[in-house]
């Protein structure tokens, strides 16, 4: 399980304080806290100051950089504010987080992600709303698949998001998107899938049993990645708790190593 560590989010009060002050420190401190938890990206996103995103992600690209060896996953759905940090990469592979089926948007990120060859989340969203059904989700990753691996990604390179969408909204959301991630991991071999993961328990209490609940269902069905909190303790043991259990960890040796090292809540 691919985890991608979500904290550094313009959205989190901390973090926009942080970029308002331009506070190295208070960022490079949550970069080291999610590469010493087990993160294998990490995600910087500056979006929530209109006009400077793109001066933001770069700060944030060169400023976790230097604390981290640990490749970065560059959110924004603002082409120009990847453009401009991309360059500043300096640990490859980075990856795009995200592309969705938006025409211009598609064409704008395939040309990043192939001029910079980018891993690339990949959101089941078409010029209208997000894909609400498992019929839906599935139609959209899949074009998004075919469109992607034609025009030069390599299938490994995809990640698939089926977007969950909050249980306290819509019930059906996360039973959809297994059904989506199972059918899409048997249709294209090699791809991956991914979620963000607190999205499933938004707004509701007793969020983080929900999310734990929830990604270990999705990786019964074979998801392999999701964007997260690595600094949870009881979640990233469930993670390796059921990697163990579905026969992806040889001989439990993740699970033994990361018990030892003392980051299972066990």
């Amino acid at each position: 399980m691919l985890m991608v560590a979500e904290r550094i989010n313009a959205s989190r009060k901390a973090i926009r304080a942080a970029l308002e002050a331009m506070d190295a420190a208070a960022i490079q401190q949550e970069a080291r806290a999610q590469d010493a938890a087990g993160a294998h990206y990490i995600d910087v996103n500056g979006g929530t100051f209109p006009g400077r995103e793109a001066e933001l992600l770069a700060w944030l690209v060169e400023t976790v950089q230097a604390v981290t060896d640990k490749p970065l996953c560059l959110d924004s759905p603002d082409a120009d504010a990847l453009a401009a940090a991309l360059p500043r990469v300096k640990t490859k592979p980075p990856m795009i987080n995200s592309i969705n089926l938006e025409r211009e948007r598609f064409e704008r990120v395939l040309a990043l992600a192939l001029e910079h060859r980018t891993k690339l989340i990949a959101l089941c969203q078409g010029e209208g709303v997000p894909a609400a059904s498992a019929a839906e989700k599935i139609a959209l990753g899949s074009e998004l698949v075919e469109r992607l691996t034609r025009a030069g990604i390599p299938i490994g390179d995809i990640y698939v998001d089926p977007l969950v969408f909050p249980l306290g909204t819509d019930s059906q959301s996360a039973q959809a998107t297994i059904e989506a991630v199972s059918e899409l991991m048997r249709r294209f071999p090699g791809v991956h899938t991914i979620c963000g993961l607190t999205n499933v328990s938004h707004g509701l209490p007793a969020r983080k049993l929900l999310n734990r609940t929830f990604l270990v269902a999705a990786m019964s069905r074979g998801m392999d990645a999701a964007i997260v909190d690595p600094t949870d303790t009881q979640l990233v043991s469930a993670i390796y708790a059921a990697q163990a259990v579905f026969g992806r960890d040889e001989y439990c040796m993740g699970l033994i190593e990361a018990f030892h090292e003392g980051r299972l809540a066990a």
